[in-house]
């Protein structure tokens, strides 16, 4: 579906686990204060009452504020303190000097008690410029913690998988500083995160993990992080994921798990492709669930399935409605309450022709509740809940202005290398809005990275009609540890000629992006028919899903030659983002290609293709006898510019074509080519065996970034 992902993908339960840590500490101030003293027995009289003791009440305990808070480095606190579930993250060292500082601490969303109080827990780990009594017992909980080791007995396997799990997320932060404004968009903010709470809650149902939380031990804070993190007990890293020891309960679920369709069902070979052949097309439908009664498949809307929950999400978006009180933000009211209408009725058009209308130019707030995108279903094909909040980055208008001239012709482009029978059509669609993340909850929370771009709606009349809306997220991965690592990753697979042409200017991989989400709007998209089907009825949710992605991300690379061609970006530019795409396919094909339950990775797949295509036409070599960059690892990619251009055209005229005929034996073809690499076939590739495995074991040395959102109230 239309969304981007970056190399990141390859989204700290209760504080009863630090209460007992809390109070240890309280006792142990209680301990150095001066015993109270023996108040004198007062003088009795028959018109007077006691009088009051004249001693001073006893002495408060020595504050333990100005405790100097040093011994972890900021990586091993964050680190510990997501093991310990603790909401207590360390931004930066500041003045680097290793102590980490009331300053330089943030309060994370959704860990711990910071779920339920937004605006007053900071108040419980920092006030008045000191750490209070919860912050420094969890930093001596973490040093604490940093030497213990899990038992060797079933639990303690389990245990140490769990951290394993979790040690492959480096925690990352992204805040927000509401501080300078208004006490109604503060409370307008509340409301949002209010209902993030029940969106987080819906999609674990959609998942089949809700019922579940119960069963994580409540002691156990790293399995409590392991399940916020990935919203569900299973592990999702790539060196622990296909481990069926490795989960957040001690009895771990066995085999697929989905709250959309029968259990049983689900457990069945090749249930999706029955499901898309019964007569009852409501089944397919993405905004039902498959429940099974009197012996027969029925389709239940998600407004009687889930009505406790939708309800609750109205109320509250209609209470943020209330609180919208600048005569500027008019859309936004406007949006809010068709949302909140959709909840309760499960139409979800009007929803989407109010959100069509907002954008940079009538509101500061880009705001997605509701169900949408269906890559992490079993089918692809159900819309899952999710929250996407941010503030709406004015640099967009760069890009906007430079590329809405020239969406006829990019749709035309990709007319003319899809051929018959595709023809091109008339487009509308808006150019990507800029976006700085406030919070993703639900499906939009992913246990590692995060979208970097996304186009929505993706059913309806304001989709079909490219009506919908599409946004680039930019406060993702610019943060100082993730430039590092990501520059880390790439010396240690690119060629030294390659990495002189490499850039930490987020600029390149920007445009890309930007470049990838317009295309989910030009050619044979999801919705565009063949024969009278869309894609997935064409080709199966999973298959559709990555060519649409496919289409997009090579498209992405085409048109930045395209641009060139045009003049509207120099060569030195169109050269360093292709670079910076390459370096984005090691990432995701460093995840693998399936799922611990053969469903098939979107993004990884593409990626495979991509580079193999781009390897045997020359754009991309591998020198296996070469150093690369970093001088420790032999074995390095190299990209040969020049070829670059003729391999992508060549790419996106297979792609587009394969879409725009609806060729699901080509599809397939390609898949087992680049993404098997030939090992069901006579001849198995092994240089693309070889490529997936040197890039999967050199990214995966570092951990990758599973953010965490925080703001800042007052």
């Amino acid at each position: 579906m239309p969304r981007t992902t970056p190399l990141g993908l390859l989204p700290l339960v209760s504080l009863a686990a630090l209460a007992p840590l809390s109070t240890l500490a309280l006792t142990a101030c209680g301990d150095d204060a001066p015993p109270p003293k023996t108040a004198p027995t007062p003088v009795q009289s028959v018109a007077l009452p006691p009088t009051a003791p004249t001693t001073p009440p006893p002495a408060p305990p020595p504050a333990r504020t100005a405790k100097v808070l040093s011994g972890l480095s900021r990586a091993d606190f964050n680190r510990l303190a997501s093991e310990l579930f603790v909401p207590l993250y360390w931004t930066l060292d500041k003045n680097g000097n290793g102590t980490f500082e009331p300053d330089e601490a943030a309060v994370v969303w959704g860990v711990g008690a910071s779920a339920t109080s937004y605006d007053k827990v900071p108040a419980e780990w920092v006030k008045d410029g000191a750490f209070q009594e919860k912050a420094i017992a969890a930093f001596e909980a973490a040093q604490k913690r940093a030497g213990d080791k899990p038992g060797d007995d079933a639990e303690g396997k389990r245990r140490a998988l769990v951290i394993k799990e979790l040690a492959q997320g480096r925690p990352t932060l992204v805040e927000t500083d509401l501080r300078a404004f208004s006490p109604s968009e503060k409370q307008f903010v509340g409301h949002v995160l209010e209902a993030a709470k029940l969106i987080e809650q819906l999609f674990q149902k959609q998942r089949g993990t809700f019922a579940l939380r119960g069963d994580v031990p409540a002691a156990d804070t790293a399995s409590q992080m392991l399940f916020f993190r990935t919203q569900g007990p299973k592990c999702e890293a790539p060196l622990t994921q296909n481990d069926p020891a490795c989960s957040a309960i001690p009895s771990a679920p066995k085999g697929k798990l989905s709250g959309l369709y029968p259990q049983d069902l689900v457990a069945t070979e090749g249930f999706c492709d029955a499901l898309g052949k019964e007569a009852d097309k409501k089944l397919m439908d993405p905004f039902t669930v498959v429940r099974k009664k009197d012996g027969k498949l029925t389709a239940v809307p998600y407004t009687e399935e889930y009505k406790a929950e939708m309800s609750a999400v109205s109320a509250t978006l209609k209470a943020a409605a209330e609180s919208v009180t600048d005569p500027k933000e008019g859309a936004l009211k406007t949006y809010l309450l068709a949302a909140a209408q959709a909840f309760v009725t499960n139409d979800w058009v009007p929803a989407d022709e109010a959100w069509a209308k907002m954008g940079v130019d009538n509101s500061k707030w880009y705001l997605r509740i509701g169900p949408d995108e269906t890559y992490d279903e079993p089918c692809n094909t159900k819309a899952l809940f999710h929250v996407s909040f941010a503030l709406i980055n004015q640099k967009s208008l760069f890009w906007q202005k430079k590329l809405d001239p020239l969406k006829t012709s990019m749709e035309e482009e990709l007319a003319k290398l899809a051929g018959a029978p595709y023809k091109a059509r008339a487009v509308s669609f808006k150019l990507p809005d800029f976006i700085d993340v406030t919070l993703n909850a639900g499906d939009s929370r992913a246990a590692f990275g995060a979208t970097i771009g996304q186009s929505l709606p993706n059913f309806g009349p304001v989709a079909n009609e490219g009506r919908g809306r599409t946004v680039a997220m930019t406060s993702f991965y610019t943060d100082p540890d993730s430039i590092a690592s990501l520059k880390e990753t790439s010396e240690s697979l690119l060629c030294k000629d390659t990495m002189a042409i490499y850039t930490t200017d987020p600029a390149p991989q920007l445009m890309s992006t930007v470049l990838h989400e317009a295309a989910h709007n030009l050619g044979p998209a999801h919705q565009y028919k063949v024969g009278g089907k869309i894609d997935r009825e064409v080709f199966g949710g999973p298959l559709a899903s990555t060519f649409e992605e496919l289409k997009a991300q090579t498209a992405a690379l085409y048109f930045t030659d395209w641009l060139v061609a045009k003049k509207e970006i120099g060569q030195a530019d169109a050269d360093k983002a292709h670079v910076r795409d390459l370096v984005w396919s090691f990432g995701h094909i460093s995840r693998g290609m399936y799922t611990e339950t053969g469903q098939p990775k979107s993004y990884s797949q593409l990626a495979s293709i991509q580079l193999m295509h781009l390897v045997k036409e020359g754009a991309v070599e591998w020198r296996a006898a070469e150093m690369a960059t970093n001088g420790k690892d032999k074995g390095c990619f190299a990209v040969n510019v020049k070829k670059f251009p003729a391999a992508t055209k060549k790419l996106m005229t297979e792609v587009a074509g394969i879409k725009g005929r609806g060729d699901k034996k080509s599809a397939e073809a390609l898949v087992a080519k680049y993404v098997d690499c030939g090992k069901k076939g006579p001849k198995p590739d092994a240089l693309c065996t070889t490529a997936q495995e040197t890039i999967k074991e050199r990214v995966l040395r570092a951990p990758k970034p599973s953010f965490f959102y925080a703001i800042r109230f007052e």
